[in-house]
């Protein structure tokens, strides 16, 4: 398995990825299935987000096979700029235990460190996803809030829970 940042190249990837997660995974993303597909020029969006300034998107390949990915999205307004937050972390099912997200998590880590400037970065994960809790609290964060109902699906709620590791301590 091998760690990358993205680079526009591989915009059509991440989409299909993006929309796999969307669909199987609908609680654990602020973003619908229903949504993303009729968003329009999605690819050409997403290939511009990679090389947005602040914008840090992580891919981990099996051979050629984008298999997970995770963004790293650093705050640009003045007051608020030694922050950054994770977003879309994703595994595929057939992926998951065998150290993607793990390997993810820390290639984003290191690159908050390695950017200067950011000293916390943020997260919010579905309060039930014990095991994507248990990786973030294995690498240093700390749960500082949850939300109730925070997500509402077909009639169903989801709580969140926020997270954040402090980088200077």
């Amino acid at each position: 398995m091998e760690i990358r940042l993205l680079t526009p190249s591989v915009a059509t990837n991440y989409w299909a990825l993006r929309l796999e997660a969307l669909k199987n995974h609908p609680e654990a993303f602020l973003t619908s299935y229903e949504e993303a597909v009729t968003r329009e020029n999605a690819v050409e969006q997403t290939a511009r987000n990679f090389t947005a300034e602040g914008n840090y998107t992580f891919g981990a390949f099996d051979k050629d096979e984008l298999i997970g990915v995770v963004t790293l999205l650093q705050e640009e307004r003045m007051k608020i700029r030694h922050r950054a937050n994770i977003f879309a972390m994703y595994v595929t099912p057939r992926s998951r235990g065998l150290g993607a997200g793990k390997a993810l998590m820390t290639a984003a880590i290191q690159k908050a460190k390695d950017v200067g400037g950011i000293e916390q970065i943020n997260l919010n994960v579905t309060a039930n996803n014990h095991r994507a809790k248990q990786l973030y609290i294995q690498l240093g964060f700390q749960e500082f809030g949850l939300e109730k109902n925070a997500l509402k699906i077909d009639g169903v709620y989801y709580d969140d829970a926020y997270m954040v590791l402090h980088l200077n301590r």
